[in-house]
């Protein structure tokens, strides 16, 4: 019994040493060594943290020095950079709600606008995930509802402060977002295809084509109203969807040679199924519409095909172990 508490402390005191050496436990400031330091002195020891990127620890001091200096010369400088300290650290639900907490307090403060973009920012990156850094993804696939709330953000920063420093970037990033969005429309419009709801799809196509009239997703938009009109036998409201195409997308995909768009194609892709294969093209399995043009339209996901291409060609002499570890290991 006396071996067995002597191994436990042995092993406790193992544990704590490791987790000392490994840096685990110095993240948490203890709060004597800010006893006695000015609020000057606190801040500029909160600088160093931040210009090393030691963000647990700023943050930690920048909690702090809000509780021990609440309306000294640097709190609310404080609470913006607690905002952008959360951002660099990956918590953006804390960033969040850090820039939500300085706009209600601070509403007139002449950085206020700030607190808008670096909440933007952390709504954008929770759009994201680990895995996109290794393994091609898209975005518009997933749930939109954070690229939906940072569109409205980045929004309402650009209509209260137009002429703020971030505003270029928002307008760019905005771009992207609205791009996200209005493919996902299309994402959702091909899903209803495949369910036979063909008026959902034709409002999915019209929504499209009516709130996001410069992306790259018009041109589905348009194709999707013209072959949902077409199935609802609403002949009329499909040639106009068709025309317009023809008109200002004659490189659509659902187009002939000719520029007529093909309302009885239903295989809108190269591949086929695997009954096609199985009785060696006897017997035609009738798929869904489905509408992609990006690879022509979207200029972002056609250089991602080109290096894509270039990327396969050197991908063909890498050994099975560098792809495994991305790199890593030849």
């Amino acid at each position: 019994m006396k071996n067995l508490s002597l191994m436990l402390l042995i092993l406790s005191l193992t544990l704590t040493t490791g987790c000392s050496w490994m840096g685990f436990g110095d993240d948490e400031p203890a709060e004597e060594e800010s006893a006695g330091l000015t609020e000057k002195d606190f801040y500029e020891k909160i600088q160093s943290s931040l210009n090393a990127s030691n963000w647990n620890v700023a943050i930690s001091n920048l909690q702090l020095l809000e509780s021990q200096f609440p309306f000294g010369k640097y709190a609310e400088q404080g609470q913006l950079e607690l905002i952008y300290a959360h951002y660099k650290s990956g918590d953006y639900e804390s960033s969040i709600a850090s820039s939500d907490r300085f706009v209600r307090l601070h509403p007139q403060h002449p950085n206020v606008d700030y607190a808008f973009y670096v909440k933007g920012l952390s709504q954008i990156s929770q759009t994201t995930s680990f895995f996109d850094s290794f393994i091609p993804t898209d975005a518009s696939m997933r749930d939109i509802g954070e690229a939906r709330t940072a569109f409205a953000t980045l929004t309402e920063l650009l209509s209260r402060f137009p002429k703020s420093p971030y505003a270029a970037d928002a307008r760019k990033r905005l771009v992207n977002l609205r791009n996200q969005l209005a493919r996902a429309e299309i994402h959702v419009a091909n899903y209803y295809f495949s369910r036979s709801a063909y008026l959902a799809a034709a409002n999915r196509g019209q929504y499209v084509v009516q709130n996001f009239q410069q992306s790259p997703a018009v041109p589905d938009g348009l194709a999707v109203m013209a072959q949902a009109y077409y199935l609802l036998e609403m002949q009329e409201l499909a040639d106009n969807s068709a025309s317009i195409l023809a008109a200002n997308y004659p490189e659509h995909p659902s187009l002939d040679e000719n520029g007529d768009f093909d309302f009885e194609r239903r295989l809108l892709g190269d591949q086929d199924s695997w009954l096609d294969k199985v009785s060696f093209g006897l017997v035609k399995q009738a798929k869904p519409p489905k509408f992609d043009s990006r690879i022509i339209y979207d200029k972002m996901t056609r250089e991602a095909e080109l290096e894509g291409g270039t990327q396969d060609q050197s991908n063909e002499k890498r050994s099975i172990w560098n792809k495994l570890t991305f790199g890593l290991l030849g």
